[in-house]
Protein backbone atom coordinates (compact mmCIF):
# COMPACT_ATOMS: atom_id res chain seq x y z
CA UNK A 1 0.00 0.00 0.00
CA UNK A 2 1.55 3.22 -1.19
CA UNK A 3 1.29 6.27 -3.38
CA UNK A 4 2.15 4.90 -6.82
CA UNK A 5 2.34 6.04 -10.43
CA UNK A 6 -0.24 4.95 -12.99
CA UNK A 7 2.27 3.04 -15.15
CA UNK A 8 1.42 -0.51 -14.08
CA UNK A 9 -2.29 0.29 -13.71
CA UNK A 10 -2.44 1.47 -17.31
CA UNK A 11 -0.54 -1.55 -18.63
CA UNK A 12 -3.09 -3.88 -17.03
CA UNK A 13 -6.02 -1.73 -18.10
CA UNK A 14 -4.87 -1.58 -21.73
CA UNK A 15 -4.36 -5.34 -21.88
CA UNK A 16 -7.67 -6.02 -20.14
CA UNK A 17 -9.63 -3.43 -22.15
CA UNK A 18 -10.97 -1.63 -19.10
CA UNK A 19 -10.39 1.85 -17.69
CA UNK A 20 -9.20 3.24 -14.36
CA UNK A 21 -11.50 5.79 -12.77
CA UNK A 22 -9.85 9.13 -12.02
CA UNK A 23 -12.05 10.82 -9.43
CA UNK A 24 -11.70 14.46 -8.41
CA UNK A 25 -11.43 15.08 -4.67
CA UNK A 26 -12.05 18.18 -2.57
CA UNK A 27 -12.57 17.03 1.02
CA UNK A 28 -12.50 14.09 3.43
CA UNK A 29 -15.96 12.70 2.72
CA UNK A 30 -15.39 12.57 -1.03
CA UNK A 31 -12.08 10.75 -0.56
CA UNK A 32 -13.61 8.29 1.91
CA UNK A 33 -16.56 7.51 -0.35
CA UNK A 34 -14.35 6.87 -3.39
CA UNK A 35 -11.76 4.81 -1.52
CA UNK A 36 -14.37 2.71 0.31
CA UNK A 37 -15.93 1.91 -3.06
CA UNK A 38 -12.58 0.95 -4.56
CA UNK A 39 -11.79 -1.25 -1.56
CA UNK A 40 -15.12 -3.05 -1.86
CA UNK A 41 -14.56 -3.65 -5.56
CA UNK A 42 -10.81 -4.36 -5.25
CA UNK A 43 -10.28 -1.76 -7.92
CA UNK A 44 -7.33 0.42 -8.85
CA UNK A 45 -8.12 4.13 -8.54
CA UNK A 46 -6.69 7.54 -9.25
CA UNK A 47 -7.51 10.43 -6.95
CA UNK A 48 -7.01 13.74 -8.70
CA UNK A 49 -6.79 17.30 -7.49
CA UNK A 50 -7.76 20.25 -9.68
CA UNK A 51 -6.48 23.80 -9.43
CA UNK A 52 -9.78 24.70 -7.77
CA UNK A 53 -9.38 21.94 -5.19
CA UNK A 54 -5.83 23.11 -4.41
CA UNK A 55 -7.16 26.59 -3.68
CA UNK A 56 -10.12 25.32 -1.67
CA UNK A 57 -8.52 22.68 0.53
CA UNK A 58 -4.77 23.40 0.43
CA UNK A 59 -2.65 20.69 -1.27
CA UNK A 60 -1.06 19.46 1.96
CA UNK A 61 -4.47 18.69 3.51
CA UNK A 62 -5.52 16.70 0.46
CA UNK A 63 -2.23 14.81 0.29
CA UNK A 64 -2.42 13.87 3.97
CA UNK A 65 -6.04 12.73 3.54
CA UNK A 66 -4.98 10.53 0.63
CA UNK A 67 -2.12 9.12 2.68
CA UNK A 68 -4.60 8.34 5.46
CA UNK A 69 -6.87 6.62 2.92
CA UNK A 70 -3.98 4.44 1.76
CA UNK A 71 -3.15 3.43 5.32
CA UNK A 72 -6.80 2.74 6.15
CA UNK A 73 -7.69 0.85 2.95
CA UNK A 74 -4.47 -0.99 2.12
CA UNK A 75 -4.82 0.15 -1.51
CA UNK A 76 -2.19 1.53 -3.84
CA UNK A 77 -3.43 4.93 -5.02
CA UNK A 78 -2.27 7.41 -7.65
CA UNK A 79 -2.33 11.07 -6.56
CA UNK A 80 -2.74 13.12 -9.73
CA UNK A 81 -2.81 16.82 -10.57
CA UNK A 82 -5.74 17.51 -12.90
CA UNK A 83 -5.36 20.31 -15.47
CA UNK A 84 -2.14 21.89 -14.26
CA UNK A 85 -2.15 25.19 -16.11
CA UNK A 86 1.59 25.91 -15.94
CA UNK A 87 4.92 24.17 -15.72
CA UNK A 88 5.44 25.85 -12.35
CA UNK A 89 2.28 24.37 -10.88
CA UNK A 90 3.19 20.91 -12.14
CA UNK A 91 6.68 21.13 -10.69
CA UNK A 92 5.28 22.29 -7.34
CA UNK A 93 2.97 19.27 -7.20
CA UNK A 94 5.84 16.94 -8.09
CA UNK A 95 7.80 18.43 -5.19
CA UNK A 96 4.75 18.12 -2.93
CA UNK A 97 4.55 14.35 -3.39
CA UNK A 98 2.10 13.88 -6.27
CA UNK A 99 2.88 10.74 -8.28
CA UNK A 100 1.27 11.96 -11.50
CA UNK A 101 0.67 15.40 -13.01
CA UNK A 102 -1.24 16.72 -15.98
CA UNK A 103 0.10 19.70 -17.85
CA UNK A 104 -2.69 21.29 -19.86
CA UNK A 105 -1.08 23.61 -22.41
CA UNK A 106 -3.71 22.80 -25.04
CA UNK A 107 -4.75 26.45 -25.27
CA UNK A 108 -1.33 27.29 -26.71
CA UNK A 109 -0.09 26.64 -30.23
CA UNK A 110 1.03 23.11 -31.09
CA UNK A 111 4.71 23.99 -30.83
CA UNK A 112 4.28 25.88 -27.56
CA UNK A 113 2.24 23.00 -26.13
CA UNK A 114 5.14 20.70 -26.98
CA UNK A 115 7.72 23.03 -25.44
CA UNK A 116 5.86 23.46 -22.12
CA UNK A 117 4.91 19.79 -21.91
CA UNK A 118 8.47 18.64 -22.57
CA UNK A 119 9.72 20.91 -19.79
CA UNK A 120 7.29 19.28 -17.34
CA UNK A 121 8.16 15.77 -18.54
CA UNK A 122 11.89 16.29 -18.04
CA UNK A 123 11.38 17.57 -14.50
CA UNK A 124 8.76 15.01 -13.46
CA UNK A 125 10.59 12.01 -14.90
CA UNK A 126 13.74 13.04 -13.03
CA UNK A 127 11.69 12.62 -9.84
CA UNK A 128 9.96 9.39 -10.86
CA UNK A 129 6.61 11.06 -11.58
CA UNK A 130 4.50 10.39 -14.68
CA UNK A 131 2.95 13.05 -16.93
CA UNK A 132 -0.36 13.38 -18.77
CA UNK A 133 -0.88 16.10 -21.37
CA UNK A 134 -3.73 17.22 -23.60
CA UNK A 135 -4.00 17.70 -27.35
CA UNK A 136 -7.22 19.17 -28.67
CA UNK A 137 -9.60 21.18 -26.48
CA UNK A 138 -12.75 20.10 -24.65
CA UNK A 139 -15.63 22.52 -24.37
CA UNK A 140 -17.34 23.20 -21.03
CA UNK A 141 -16.74 24.63 -17.59
CA UNK A 142 -15.15 22.92 -14.61
CA UNK A 143 -13.15 24.77 -11.93
CA UNK A 144 -10.48 26.78 -13.77
CA UNK A 145 -11.28 25.16 -17.15
CA UNK A 146 -13.63 27.28 -19.27
CA UNK A 147 -13.69 26.61 -23.02
CA UNK A 148 -16.45 27.77 -25.34
CA UNK A 149 -17.83 25.52 -28.07
CA UNK A 150 -16.30 27.85 -30.63
CA UNK A 151 -12.83 27.33 -29.14
CA UNK A 152 -13.15 23.56 -28.73
CA UNK A 153 -11.27 21.32 -31.19
CA UNK A 154 -10.90 17.58 -31.75
CA UNK A 155 -7.53 15.86 -31.51
CA UNK A 156 -5.71 15.41 -34.81
CA UNK A 157 -4.43 11.80 -35.00
CA UNK A 158 -1.20 12.61 -36.88
CA UNK A 159 -0.42 15.45 -34.48
CA UNK A 160 -1.05 13.08 -31.58
CA UNK A 161 1.71 10.76 -32.77
CA UNK A 162 4.15 13.62 -33.20
CA UNK A 163 3.19 15.11 -29.85
CA UNK A 164 3.78 11.86 -27.95
CA UNK A 165 7.11 11.24 -29.63
CA UNK A 166 8.47 14.75 -29.13
CA UNK A 167 7.33 15.24 -25.52
CA UNK A 168 7.88 11.80 -23.97
CA UNK A 169 4.56 11.95 -22.06
CA UNK A 170 3.14 8.86 -20.36
CA UNK A 171 -0.52 9.35 -21.32
CA UNK A 172 -2.51 11.63 -23.62
CA UNK A 173 -5.89 13.27 -23.03
CA UNK A 174 -7.76 13.48 -26.31
CA UNK A 175 -10.82 15.40 -27.48
CA UNK A 176 -13.44 13.30 -29.29
CA UNK A 177 -16.66 15.02 -28.22
CA UNK A 178 -16.86 14.90 -24.44
CA UNK A 179 -17.01 18.16 -22.48
CA UNK A 180 -16.64 19.40 -18.92
CA UNK A 181 -19.61 20.08 -16.65
CA UNK A 182 -23.19 18.80 -16.46
CA UNK A 183 -24.33 20.01 -19.89
CA UNK A 184 -22.31 17.91 -22.32
CA UNK A 185 -24.89 17.46 -25.08
CA UNK A 186 -27.99 19.38 -26.19
CA UNK A 187 -29.16 16.80 -28.69
CA UNK A 188 -28.22 13.18 -29.21
CA UNK A 189 -24.92 12.28 -27.48
CA UNK A 190 -22.18 11.49 -29.97
CA UNK A 191 -18.50 10.68 -29.66
CA UNK A 192 -16.07 10.38 -32.57
CA UNK A 193 -15.11 6.73 -32.16
CA UNK A 194 -13.60 6.60 -35.64
CA UNK A 195 -11.11 9.27 -34.59
CA UNK A 196 -10.41 7.43 -31.33
CA UNK A 197 -9.76 4.18 -33.19
CA UNK A 198 -7.35 5.88 -35.60
CA UNK A 199 -5.42 7.47 -32.72
CA UNK A 200 -5.31 4.17 -30.84
CA UNK A 201 -4.03 2.31 -33.91
CA UNK A 202 -1.35 4.95 -34.52
CA UNK A 203 -0.28 4.78 -30.86
CA UNK A 204 -0.47 1.06 -30.00
CA UNK A 205 -0.24 0.19 -26.29
CA UNK A 206 -0.19 3.88 -25.39
CA UNK A 207 -2.70 4.94 -22.70
CA UNK A 208 -5.29 7.49 -23.76
CA UNK A 209 -7.39 9.59 -21.37
CA UNK A 210 -10.99 10.77 -21.61
CA UNK A 211 -11.84 13.99 -19.78
CA UNK A 212 -15.36 15.31 -19.27
CA UNK A 213 -16.69 11.77 -19.01
CA UNK A 214 -19.31 11.93 -16.24
CA UNK A 215 -22.58 10.24 -17.13
CA UNK A 216 -24.62 12.92 -15.29
CA UNK A 217 -26.78 10.17 -13.81
CA UNK A 218 -30.46 11.17 -14.14
CA UNK A 219 -31.43 9.95 -10.67
CA UNK A 220 -29.11 12.47 -9.03
CA UNK A 221 -30.24 15.32 -11.28
CA UNK A 222 -33.87 14.46 -10.46
CA UNK A 223 -33.13 14.33 -6.73
CA UNK A 224 -31.36 17.70 -6.83
CA UNK A 225 -34.28 19.27 -8.66
CA UNK A 226 -36.88 17.58 -6.44
CA UNK A 227 -35.32 19.04 -3.31
CA UNK A 228 -34.89 22.63 -4.43
CA UNK A 229 -32.21 22.43 -7.12
CA UNK A 230 -32.33 24.00 -10.55
CA UNK A 231 -30.39 21.82 -13.02
CA UNK A 232 -32.59 21.61 -16.12
CA UNK A 233 -31.49 19.76 -19.23
CA UNK A 234 -28.29 18.28 -17.80
CA UNK A 235 -26.95 15.44 -19.94
CA UNK A 236 -23.74 13.44 -19.80
CA UNK A 237 -21.92 10.70 -21.68
CA UNK A 238 -23.97 7.47 -21.93
CA UNK A 239 -22.38 4.58 -20.09
CA UNK A 240 -22.19 2.29 -23.13
CA UNK A 241 -20.04 4.89 -24.90
CA UNK A 242 -17.56 4.91 -22.05
CA UNK A 243 -17.38 1.13 -22.11
CA UNK A 244 -16.71 1.26 -25.85
CA UNK A 245 -13.95 3.84 -25.36
CA UNK A 246 -12.16 1.59 -22.87
CA UNK A 247 -11.89 -1.08 -25.56
CA UNK A 248 -10.16 1.39 -27.89
CA UNK A 249 -7.16 2.38 -25.81
CA UNK A 250 -8.75 4.68 -23.20
CA UNK A 251 -7.16 3.62 -19.90
CA UNK A 252 -8.21 6.56 -17.71
CA UNK A 253 -11.69 8.07 -17.49
CA UNK A 254 -12.14 11.29 -15.50
CA UNK A 255 -15.20 11.66 -13.27
CA UNK A 256 -16.06 14.81 -11.32
CA UNK A 257 -19.57 16.08 -12.11
CA UNK A 258 -21.16 12.77 -11.05
CA UNK A 259 -19.46 13.07 -7.66
CA UNK A 260 -20.80 16.59 -7.20
CA UNK A 261 -24.32 15.61 -8.20
CA UNK A 262 -24.40 12.54 -5.94
CA UNK A 263 -23.14 14.52 -2.96
CA UNK A 264 -25.41 17.53 -3.52
CA UNK A 265 -28.50 15.38 -4.09
CA UNK A 266 -27.94 13.53 -0.81
CA UNK A 267 -27.34 16.75 1.13
CA UNK A 268 -30.39 18.51 -0.36
CA UNK A 269 -32.61 15.55 0.41
CA UNK A 270 -31.43 15.25 3.99
CA UNK A 271 -31.82 18.94 4.79
CA UNK A 272 -35.32 19.11 3.32
CA UNK A 273 -36.46 15.96 5.09
CA UNK A 274 -34.72 16.90 8.35
CA UNK A 275 -35.03 20.70 8.63
CA UNK A 276 -34.02 20.75 12.30
CA UNK A 277 -30.61 19.15 11.64
CA UNK A 278 -27.58 21.42 11.78
CA UNK A 279 -24.87 18.85 12.56
CA UNK A 280 -22.74 18.54 9.38
CA UNK A 281 -22.13 14.87 10.13
CA UNK A 282 -25.84 14.18 9.70
CA UNK A 283 -25.86 15.29 6.07
CA UNK A 284 -22.24 14.66 5.08
CA UNK A 285 -22.58 11.01 6.14
CA UNK A 286 -25.37 10.28 3.64
CA UNK A 287 -23.45 12.27 1.03
CA UNK A 288 -20.41 10.06 1.56
CA UNK A 289 -22.60 6.95 1.22
CA UNK A 290 -24.10 8.30 -2.01
CA UNK A 291 -20.61 8.81 -3.45
CA UNK A 292 -19.57 5.30 -2.47
CA UNK A 293 -22.63 3.76 -4.14
CA UNK A 294 -22.17 5.81 -7.29
CA UNK A 295 -18.45 4.99 -7.56
CA UNK A 296 -19.11 1.28 -7.06
CA UNK A 297 -21.63 1.46 -9.89
CA UNK A 298 -19.05 3.14 -12.12
CA UNK A 299 -16.35 0.58 -11.29
CA UNK A 300 -18.60 -2.44 -11.88
CA UNK A 301 -20.80 -1.32 -14.76
CA UNK A 302 -18.86 1.34 -16.66
CA UNK A 303 -15.11 1.16 -16.03
CA UNK A 304 -14.86 -2.61 -15.66
CA UNK A 305 -12.00 -2.29 -13.17
CA UNK A 306 -13.36 -4.56 -10.41
CA UNK A 307 -10.68 -6.94 -9.09
CA UNK A 308 -7.92 -5.06 -10.92
CA UNK A 309 -5.92 -4.88 -7.69
CA UNK A 310 -5.79 -8.65 -7.31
Amino acid sequence: MALVTSTEMFKKAYAGQYAIGAFNVNNMEIIQGIVDAAKQEKSAIILQVSAGARKYANPIYLRKLVEAAIEDSGLDIVLHLDHGDSAEMCKKCVDDGFTSVMIDASHHSFEENIRITKEVVEYAHSKGVVVEAELGRLAGVEDAVNVSKEDASYTDPEQAVEFVKRTGIDSLAIAIGTSHGAYKFKGEPKLDFERLEVISNLLPNFPLVLHGASTVLPEFVELCNKYGGNIPGAQGVPEHMLRQASKLGVCKINIDTDLRLAMTAAIRRHLVENPSDFDPRKYLGPARDAIQGMVQHKIKNVLGSSNSML
